[in-house]
């Protein structure tokens, strides 16, 4: 069977197709569809013999530790996550290599060169680098469903998890992918036998990590054994490319027909030493590396191969050292001309991104704004979402934004500091996800900040999502010891301006914690579940 899928898409097929039994995950830009097309296939097709397991999880180290307990049982998981997501879910990650797994487990890492939609270009290979786990990085949709597939297999081989890293480009182009006419069975349970593995108390862990060296040499030569990673000589071999994923493609647009060149194509991880010692002895004098994100590969040939051996790519200004990689950039790497290009029409013209028209954060906003203007040195914190957008005009409302959760404890290290006023502004999704420890930091000190939850009933920023909060909210803050006198609660409207704004100076003198949640489901959701309700209604 044929399908024309996104890179997500293939993925999320190849586990369908592979027995998964549970997906985990946290939205994230550019992971989010491989999720929403195993939830799409559930709602269509579920087998109630066969059910996979696939609610969004709180943050991505729940999730890590979800699919973790899922393989302790003898299932197959996975984990997605965009690749700052790698950073929250890192401490079970870099551990599970330490317990190995029972299950087949397959941890998709989706990077963001360039940062469409991201706060940086961080490489997750060096997580899969640094836990001593294997990597797959698929250079096609096709790859990306038959490596799935084969991910799975390994990871049960070995005995240990399989990260898959991809990007944007893969993620979110489209191609036609053969599937498989014999898609697998889940696995049954099957509980470990030797449980004192995944007891890390230091006796067992000390054990277990001489076990985990002992296996990089066959994961070396697996990786060098392997169909996805190949060798050919060119006919000069003394210029010779090594291509990592996606990279392999722009290459191969632009050189796949001349034979010039010695090419190493590189998909799994660990990095076939073999492979690139076996270019140098067919002569190669220079090598040029071609990977998306930070020269992982390049940095390690150059620890491989003799000093005689030139090695270019990023680091040496070859190739662009920020940014993805694109088929010109490839080209110009190459010496060969640039192709001709034409200039944007004058008729066209940027549009910056905006918080859409009807949005509650707009009004939140603006009577934050208003507010904060009387104070000189008022400081509003913000954090990762929708909302974020109040950074732009018109709003120009927040002075920071670093990562999932900051807003919250960067507002109270302020506050310690001296700030006054000192606000957080943080949306529902990401309260939960990493914002109620900073809460619970603010009750244990008795900070003096005022937090808005912007709560708008989803995870309004990656399309839409269920959030962990809905309904909660009020309960999760006087559950970490908010008094319930300063956890309140508006609807931001126009009609109820002059309300939030009284509220706001209220708790800004207030000498404490303080919690205001302005609660208005997203425009969004809001137009799409009118449309499902009357299409039912029109079915009656």
């Amino acid at each position: 069977m044929k399908k024309l899928l996104l890179g997500d898409e293939a993925i999320a097929q190849a586990a369908i197709d592979s027995g998964l039994s549970g997906v985990y995950a946290y939205p994230g830009t550019p992971s989010t569809e491989i999720t929403e097309y195993i939830q799409l296939h559930e709602e269509k097709c579920g087998n109630p013999d066969a059910k996979i397991f696939c609610r969004w999880s709180t943050n991505e180290k729940t999730a890590m530790e979800g699919a973790l307990g899922m393989s302790y049982m003898g299932k197959r998981a996975m984990v997605c996550m965009k690749h700052v997501g790698m950073n929250v879910a890192a401490d079970a990650f870099v551990n599970s290599a330490m317990t190995g797994i029972n299950g087949g487990l397959v941890v998709v890492a989706a990077d963001d060169p360039s940062m469409h939609s991201s706060q940086n270009e961080q490489d997750s290979r060096f997580y899969g680098k640094f836990a001593l786990l294997p990597i797959f990085e698929p250079s096609s949709q096709q790859e990306a469903y038959e490596m799935t597939c084969a991910a799975f297999d390994f990871s049960e081989a070995v005995k240990l998890p399989v990260l898959m890293r991809i990007t944007t480009r893969m993620a979110h182009s489209r191609a036609v992918v053969n599937l498989t006419d014999a898609p697998r069975k889940q696995n049954a349970i099957n509980r470990p036998d030797d449980v004192r593995r995944w007891i890390l108390l230091p006796a067992f862990a000390k054990k277990r990590y001489v076990e985990l060296l002992a296996q990089q040499d066959d994961l070396l030569k697996s990786s060098v054994e392997s169909s996805f990673n190949s060798y050919s000589k060119g006919s000069a071999p003394e210029r010779g490319v090594i291509t990592t994923g996606i990279a392999y493609n722009y290459y191969m647009e632009n050189c796949g027909k001349c034979g010039e060149r010695s090419l190493l194509k590189v998909s799994q991880y660990p990095l076939p030493v073999a492979l690139v010692e076996k270019m140098v002895e067919d002569g190669a004098k220079e090598i040029l590396v071609m990977e998306e994100g930070q020269p992982v590969v390049e940095e390690m040939i150059r620890a491989i191969v003799p000093s005689s051996v030139e090695v270019k790519g990023r680091l040496t200004g070859d190739l662009p050292r920020m940014g993805e990689l694109t088929p010109d950039s490839v080209r110009l790497s190459l010496g060969m001309p640039a192709l001709e290009t034409l200039e944007p029409d004058s008729l066209v013209v940027s549009r910056p991104p905006a918080l859409c028209q009807g949005c509650g954060h707009r009004d939140m906003y603006k009577a934050l704004n208003e507010v904060a203007a009387e104070y000189e040195h008022a400081r509003i914190f913000g954090d990762i979402g929708c909302y974020t957008l109040g950074a732009l005009a018109p709003f120009n409302a927040i002075h920071a934004c670093v990562e999932m959760g900051a807003s919250i404890t960067m507002a109270k290290g302020a506050s310690d500091a001296g700030q006054f006023p000192s606000f957080a502004v943080i949306g529902d999704s990401t309260f939960t996800h990493s914002g109620i420890t900073g809460l619970l930091d603010c009750v244990n000190s008795n900070a003096n900040v005022v937090v808005v939850i912007s709560d708008n009933l989803t995870t309004g920023m990656t399309g839409g999502q269920d959030s962990a909060g809905t309904g909660k909210i009020e309960d999760i803050c006087r559950g970490v010891g908010v008094h319930p006198d300063h956890v309140r609660v508006v609807v931001p409207l126009p009609k109820n301006m002059e309300e939030i704004k009284a509220m706001l100076r209220e708790e800004i003198e207030y000498k404490g914690v303080s919690v205001i949640i302005p609660r208005r489901e997203c425009i969004q959701t809001a137009k799409r579940h009118a449309k499902a309700r009357s299409a039912e209604k029109n079915k009656e």
